[in-house]
């Protein structure tokens, strides 16, 4: 796995950061999704400025001993398929890290 993002609480909620790969250096919001109607709904929307470019559910880790963190799906015209990834925060909250992984396929 890579760290390809480094996030902090945000003022309303939600967290902002930084997402930085070989091709994508873009600030990002993850903010608190008010319209869950149902429980598939996100927890949050994610935002480059004002364009809405993935969504964020709450997740846990499997194992003897479950993690919470955010499974994100960030997509936009420049990538060839959406884009995976999970938001860890860490243990006294003030930070988050985005860690990315590569599907293998045999």
């Amino acid at each position: 796995m890579a760290v390809i993002g480094t996030f902090a609480p945000g003022k309303a909620g939600g967290w902002v950061g930084t997402i930085r790969t070989l091709t994508i250096n873009a600030k990002v919001r993850l903010v608190p999704n008010d319209d869950r109607t149902n429980k598939k709904a996100p927890a949050f929307r994610v935002f480059v400025g004002t364009s809405r470019i993935g969504e964020a559910w709450e997740a846990k880790t499997g194992g003897g001993s479950p993690k919470d963190y955010l499974r994100v799906k960030l997509d936009d015209p420049v990538l060839p398929q959406p884009m995976n990834v999970a938001l860890f925060v860490s243990e006294n909250g003030d930070a988050a890290q985005m860690l990315w992984s590569r599907v293998r396929t045999s």
